[in-house]
């Protein structure tokens, strides 16, 4: 997963009251989101999820990978609650286009609270999505949901119909197991049925797996809820950043394991090589072919040209005179 696409996760996990406060000062446009107490239930974090804020959907889920780094939903979780508004710049329509199981014997088709087709509050309102096990056999299975959205001309909201494709755990009939006291891991406990629920963050028959959200990258484990386990050469919350042996020069960063991503107007494995091929002198960055930025004070194709203070301020103003000739 690339570095902007992670950004672009966390990015969208932003604090309620931040969003509020952003709400009560602008004009509002459709948003669509998973709430706080929601997502907990997923993994242990406390963050809200954006697919849709202020008539924009978020770029993650434009990311062909994106999917593959949701976390399976845990068997426990039988509904998802979204929240979504219109607000007050336009009306807008929707429809669930697609609801389905791919694996009927697992998992039932997914239904909706409202109806499939319909018009969008224009305040925040909340529906539900339920995902429910069949109850017969165990194992994991994907599902697809689609939705439309479009305005009252009927185009689309860019960027829709969003579709996405999850996974749900199901645990299928289980018989009591009179040791399950002792198979029960991580503060998971045996109900009246002598079956393990999981505390908040574990999943799996007996608590085993720990979910973490976003998951942890580049052949990282999970080794508790949130908790990454990096393999060698990356490092980070999701083990989203590289490590390089060998540090990267000239502002480049490590991206990936031994492996720079160079700032504009160097190359190389370590961003050694500068495409000016006359060094930029006084402080000058290199920021394409031969083409340097000087620090203030300094002038000249390569920042050789010093400025005192007087021809500073000459340069300012007939910078501002010149433009004036042009308005």
């Amino acid at each position: 997963m690339s570095s902007a696409s992670y950004g672009s996760i966390s990015l969208m996990m932003d604090e309620e009251s931040d969003y509020k406060s952003y709400l009560d000062h602008s004009p509002r446009d459709v948003s669509l989101w998973i709430d706080e107490n929601q997502v907990r239930e997923f993994a242990d974090v406390r963050s809200q999820i954006y697919a849709i804020r202020e008539g924009k959907l978020l770029p993650y889920l434009s990311d062909p990978n994106f999917q593959s780094y949701l976390p399976t939903i845990p068997a426990e979780v039988i509904s998802i609650n979204f929240t979504w508004m219109s607000g007050n710049r336009k009306t807008y329509h929707y429809s669930f286009e697609e609801l389905r199981s791919f694996n009927r014997s697992i998992l039932f088709d997914p239904t909706v609270s409202i109806n499939r087709e319909g018009i969008i509050p224009e305040e925040p309102g909340i529906f539900k999505v339920t995902i429910l096990c069949s109850g017969t056999v165990p194992g994991v299975s994907s599902f697809a949901i689609s939705l439309a959205i479009t305005d009252n001309n009927g185009n689309n909201l860019e960027g829709t119909p969003i579709r996405m494709r999850l996974k749900k755990q199901c645990h299928g009939k289980q018989s009591k197991d009179s040791n399950c006291h002792a198979k029960c891991l991580n503060g998971g406990w045996c109900n009246m049925d002598s079956i393990c629920e999981c505390r908040r963050g574990y999943l799996g028959k007996f608590c085993e797996s720990a979910l973490c959200y976003p998951t942890c990258l580049n052949g990282g484990t999970c080794i508790a809820p949130g908790v990454c386990n990096c393999t060698n050469g990356f490092q980070g919350l999701r083990c989203e950043g590289g490590i390089c042996r060998e540090k990267c020069l000239n502002g480049g960063k490590c991206d990936q394991k031994d492996t720079c991503t160079c700032s504009r107007g160097y190359y190389g494995p370590r961003c050694e090589y500068s495409k000016c091929l006359i060094p930029c002198l006084n402080g000058g960055r290199c920021i394409g072919v031969d083409k340097c930025r000087c620090r203030k004070g300094f002038a000249g194709l390569q920042c050789e040209i010093i400025l005192n203070q007087r021809d500073t301020e000459h340069t300012r103003k007939k910078k501002k005179s010149d433009k004036r000739k042009f308005v």
